[in-house]
């Protein structure tokens, strides 16, 4: 029963992301005034090695963009960004490079020092909630 709710849940969400990440990536929705908003979040995929874009809420913290999942490691991105935190990201319409620092369940984290300090007190309020399931990735653009 498990296998086939997981099964279900896998299809939606790949039903759905098909439909609206063209249109996230073109600029709809991204965070522009308001903090929070959508991107579309391109990773490698650590089987594979294909490119995957997911649709994803995000907050933007100046620079930065936090992206969340209630689903912890059940999401494929999260694992993939443990796998290869280099990505790239759409915002407004524009991709951009960074470098992925993962907060997820059975990983001891320790908030990077090149963080800035208003971005890392962020990622060590939201650490304790990793033990509830819940996965975190801040992006740390990259310098051109």
């Amino acid at each position: 029963m498990a296998s086939s709710i997981t099964s279900i849940e896998r299809e939606f969400f790949r039903t759905l992301n098909r439909v609206v990440e063209p249109l996230i990536r073109a600029g709809l929705g991204s965070p522009r005034i308001v903090p929070g908003g959508l991107i579309v979040l391109e990773t490698r995929g650590r089987v594979s090695g294909r490119l995957v874009r997911t649709p994803l809420a995000a907050t933007r913290l100046g620079g930065y963009v936090l992206v969340a999942t209630v689903r912890g490691k059940r999401s494929q991105w999260v694992l993939n960004l443990v796998a290869d935190p280099k990505v790239r990201f759409w915002v407004g319409g524009q991709a951009r490079d960074a470098r992925a620092f993962v907060i997820h369940e059975g990983k001891r984290f320790r908030v990077p020092r090149s963080l800035p300090r208003p971005v890392r007190l962020v990622a060590e309020i939201l650490a304790p909630y990793r033990k509830a399931g819940w996965a975190f990735a801040i992006l740390s653009p990259n310098p051109r």
